[in-house]
Order: C-alpha cells, then sequence, then structure tokens
C-alpha cells in the first residue's frame, strides 16, 4: 500500500499527539503557588498596586498601595492578615483593593496560597 504525503503526515503527526499528550498532561497537572497566583494578571495581580522589594522578579510593580515587605512584623496574625486580603473593605471601606473572597475573585484554595506567599515576604 502506498501512502499519499497527506496520508504520511496525519500518521506522523498522530504519533507524535499519542506521545506528546502524557507530557502535556503533566504539564496541565502543575498546581499553581501562591506567587503564581499572587503575579497572575487574571487572578491575583498583587504586582499592579503593591512593590515586592524583596523578589528579584517582581517586575513593573505598582506604587499604589504599601510594598508587601516584613509582612510576619506586620502581620503576626497570619489570620488577619488573610481576612485583609479577602475583604479590605471590612477595615476601610473606600479602599480601592478588590475583595478578593467575598466576590470570588479568588478560591478559598487560591486565597489561602496568595496569603502563604505573601507571609513569606
Amino acid at each position: 500500500m502506498k501512502r499519499t504525503p497527506i496520508a504520511l503526515g496525519a500518521a506522523l503527526l498522530g504519533a507524535w499527539f499519542l506521545t506528546a499528550t502524557p507530557v502535556l498532561a503533566q504539564e496541565a497537572k502543575k498546581e499553581e503557588t501562591g506567587k503564581d497566583i499572587a503575579f497572575n494578571r487574571s487572578k491575583g495581580n498583587c504586582l499592579a498596586c503593591h512593590a515586592m522589594p524583596t523578589v528579584p522578579d517582581a517586575e513593573q510593580p505598582g506604587n499604589s498601595g504599601p510594598p508587601l515587605i516584613a509582612m510576619k512584623d506586620r502581620y503576626p496574625d497570619k489570620a488577619k492578615l488573610r481576612a485583609k486580603i479577602a475583604n479590605p473593605m471590612a477595615d476601610n471601606p473606600i479602599t480601592f483593593m478588590p475583595v478578593f473572597g467575598k466576590h470570588k475573585i479568588l478560591s478559598d484554595q487560591e486565597l489561602d496560597k496568595v496569603v502563604d506567599y505573601i507571609y513569606s515576604l
């Protein structure tokens, strides 16, 4: 049976897909870290407003929010930091910080990861 170039190309593409699928599946399963979420412009986007001076790859940070440094000293009770990120309007009704928890911008799991990351700064 003679194979045409199109049939051969389709066979090669199919063979590539079968061998590449496990690799793609592994990449898709990579769990987002708190840093990933904090830097993600469609999720946390912390860098839009906050500088992170201790993070070398925090490029083009904003300056409208307080810098995210010494967070353990500023928030000895980690639960208070989580509450502040989840609903910043509780302490300041005119804040421009998004309400990440109540408005479901971040899931509870994502919020916990971001809090763990921010707390480590």
